[in-house]
């Protein structure tokens, strides 16, 4: 029995560790699981009879197999990891000089990354995942101002709702809400009325129709400002419209509570005809100075949903009067629309009555829309026209002199040489 047990060993020492060496791995990695194995195959051994003999070539076949496996997955592992490794190394190698790469990949990204077939879908794919990764950090950086701007404007309100709590200044809001109070109740005895025309619902959009109620209230809130505001008028007013659930949208329970006219009546039907001026932008007459004793009309419409001529065809078929505030006149005019929006004409009549002067009201139109006001004289305004018109050639002229005859009257045109 001791003679089979040394000649086992012989054939382990002979046979099974030549076999991982002869593969490149060392013997430290050769398992502990198949030596208690054949301890345990050893000790058995000796319980059986010594008739019995040992088939040596199969045993050894199935030594083979079981360690081919275990060097297979052990060899597999690291192929891998060196790879996404050696991938981290590149993509570190190409940050430093200075390519657009992502600061942070996930394994899946790295193992697209080395799928892709290319060098240049390699670099459409990192700037692609750069592009993403600052993306994400600019949405991220807006959120933390969007906060702290939440953060301030609270705090802000605190502070507010504290000197608010003061009994001075409620104090002081309430006596001036009952100044007010008093004079949009003295203009409605004494005041000029202004009518705002309702009869554009149809022409408009729901959209439209809310802003335009928009522009009105806060038209209504700077004429109950003012130190001698209007009678406003509300005419063609029908209920459970879009004007007036718009109305109760803003207002809420201060509706019933305004000191102005509803109606739904015409303003032909209740003011003479002689006294009406439809003011809209479309009239060939300039409106030359205010007049105090005339009404005025101001369609409640938003203007750049409305076709051209569409409150002048309404004038004319009433026959009313129509008026254009005389912007060429005042103001060097460079782009856009000669259409204001209405609490800019409320804001230019309270100036017009309050001051009569042009200049002064007329410093509420948008500064985007003109370039200045017109205080050269006319001469020098000739004058640096010709310089431009002879710096140009041939058309350049002519497209000079077309502004000018379009802003100035006719006596002041430039003569054709």
């Amino acid at each position: 029995m001791q003679s089979a047990n040394m000649l086992l060993r012989r054939i382990v020492r002979s046979s099974v560790l030549p076999f991982p060496t002869q593969h490149g791995i060392k013997k430290n990695l050769f398992p502990l699981s198949r030596t208690l194995s054949l301890s345990l195959c050893l000790k058995q051994d000796k319980s059986c009879e010594p008739s019995e003999k040992l088939d040596l070539d199969e045993w050894k076949k199935v030594m083979k197999s079981g360690l081919q496996e275990e060097v297979s997955e052990i060899v597999s592992e690291p192929k891998e990891l060196s790879s996404l490794a050696a991938a981290r190394e590149t993509l570190e190698m190409w940050r430093l000089a200075g390519r657009a790469v992502p600061e942070n990949m996930s394994e899946e990204q790295l193992k697209t990354f080395m799928e892709c077939p290319s060098k240049s879908a390699k670099k459409k794919y990192l700037r692609y995942l750069h592009l993403k990764e600052l993306h994400k950090k600019n949405d991220k950086r807006k959120m933390d101002e969007k906060r702290e701007r939440r953060l301030e404007a609270q705090d802000q309100d605190s502070k507010t709702d504290e000197t608010k709590k003061s009994p001075f200044v409620s104090l002081w809001s309430r006596t001036m809400d009952k100044a007010y109070n008093w004079r949009a109740a003295q203009s409605m005895i004494f005041g000029q009325p202004l009518v705002f025309d309702m009869s554009y619902e149809k022409e408009m959009s729901v959209r439209e129709v809310s802003n335009a109620v928009r522009q009105i209230v806060m038209s209504e809130s700077s004429n109950r400002r003012s130190v001698d505001p209007f009678h406003i008028h509300f005419c063609n007013f029908k209920d459970d419209s879009l004007y007036h659930r718009e109305f109760i949208k803003n207002y809420r329970e201060a509706w019933d509570k305004l000191l102005i006219t509803v109606t739904d009546q015409c303003y032909t039907e209740i003011f003479p005809k002689d006294k009406l001026i439809y003011l809209t932008a479309d009239s060939p007459k300039v409106m030359k100075a205010f007049d105090h004793d005339k009404i005025y009309i101001v369609g409640s419409m938003v203007d750049k949903s409305i076709k051209r001529g569409v409150s002048l065809a309404r004038a004319k078929r009433l026959g009313l009067e129509t008026a254009a505030l005389p912007l060429d006149k005042y103001l060097l005019w460079s782009t856009g629309a000669k259409n204001l929006t209405l609490d800019q004409m409320m804001h230019i009549l309270l100036t017009l009555k309050d001051t009569a002067d042009w200049k002064k009201a007329l410093e509420f139109v948008p500064k985007r829309k003109y370039c200045d006001f017109v205080n050269k004289p006319v001469k020098e305004l000739k004058r640096t026209l010709d310089l431009i018109s002879t710096l140009r050639l041939g058309k350049g002229r002519e497209k000079g002199e077309k502004p000018f005859a379009r802003n100035y009257p006719k006596r002041y045109k430039l003569k054709q040489k």
